[in-house]
C-alpha cells in the first residue's frame, strides 16, 4: 500500500527568520506553534510540541531573576512560577514575636443597651466573644491555607464597651517564640470575637457593623519593631 504524499506549504515566519539576534525565543515558538495548529489543528496538551513549549517557558520563569526579571511583585507566598506555596521558615532564627490588632463592632444604641445590661438571649456576649477570640487565634493556621502553625506562649483578647458611639472596641494580642510572625494570629483573634459578637446579637439587630480590623504594632523577626504611625 503506497502512501500518498501530502503537500504543505506552510506560512514562514518573520520573527523566526528575523536578523536581530535578541528575538524572544518564546514568542517565536508560540508563533510557529499557531503556524502549525492553521495546517495540522490543535495540538494534544501532552503533544511533543506542547511540552516541549512548555518546558521552555517553565525554565523562562525559574531563570528570570537571573536575568535580572524580579519574581512578581517579591511576594513571598508566590513561587518561581507563580503557583501558591508555603515559605519555608527553617533557616530562620527563633525569636520573641508580638502582635496586637484591633477592630470594632458598631452595635446602635438598642443593642449596645442590651449587651451592657447583659440582657440578650444567648448570654454573656462579651464572655463568649472573648474565648471565641482567643480560640481563633489558635486555629488560625486551619483557617488561613499558607500560615504556619505555630505554638503560641500567650493570647489576648479584651472586648470594651464605647458608649459614644455604642460600639465594641475589640484588642486582641499574640506572643510565640518562634520563626515566623504572629500578625495573623492576632488579627484572626480580633476577627473571630468580632463575628461572635455579631451572632450572639443579631436577633436583636442586623444592622451591625464590623469594621477597622487592622494590625497596630509587632515586634520581632527580621523587620523588627512596626507601629501603626497615629
Amino acid at each position: 500500500m503506497f502512501l500518498r504524499r501530502l503537500s504543505v506549504t506552510l506560512p514562514l515566519s518573520r520573527r523566526f527568520f528575523s536578523s536581530n539576534s535578541n528575538h524572544d525565543l518564546s514568542s517565536t515558538i508560540a508563533e510557529l506553534n499557531k503556524e502549525m495548529e492553521l495546517v495540522f489543528g490543535e495540538p494534544s496538551s501532552n503533544g511533543p510540541a506542547s511540552s516541549a513549549s512548555n518546558v521552555y517557558m517553565a525554565q523562562e520563569a525559574q531563570l528570570g531573576t537571573h536575568k535580572g526579571v524580579e519574581s512578581p511583585v517579591g511576594l513571598t507566598h508566590i513561587g518561581s512560577t507563580g503557583e501558591a506555596q508555603m515559605v519555608d521558615v527553617s533557616l530562620k532564627e527563633s525569636s520573641k514575636r508580638t502582635a496586637i490588632a484591633r477592630c470594632k463592632v458598631i452595635l446602635g444604641k438598642k443593642v449596645f443597651d442590651l449587651v451592657l445590661a447583659n440582657q440578650m438571649a444567648k448570654g454573656d456576649v462579651l464572655s463568649v466573644a472573648k474565648i471565641a477570640g482567643i480560640s481563633g487565634a489558635k486555629h488560625t493556621s486551619s483557617l488561613i491555607p499558607l500560615c504556619h502553625n505555630i505554638t503560641l506562649t500567650n493570647v489576648r483578647v479584651d472586648l470594651t464597651l464605647k458608649p459614644e458611639d455604642f460600639s465594641v472596641d475589640i484588642e486582641g494580642e499574640a506572643a510565640s517564640t518562634g520563626k515566623t510572625g504572629v500578625e495573623m494570629e492576632a488579627m484572626t483573634a480580633v476577627t473571630i470575637a468580632g463575628l461572635t459578637v455579631y451572632d450572639m446579637c443579631k436577633a436583636a439587630s442586623k444592622d451591625i457593623q464590623i469594621s477597622d480590623v487592622r494590625l497596630e504594632h509587632k515586634t520581632g523577626g527580621k523587620s523588627g519593631d512596626w507601629y501603626r504611625e497615629k
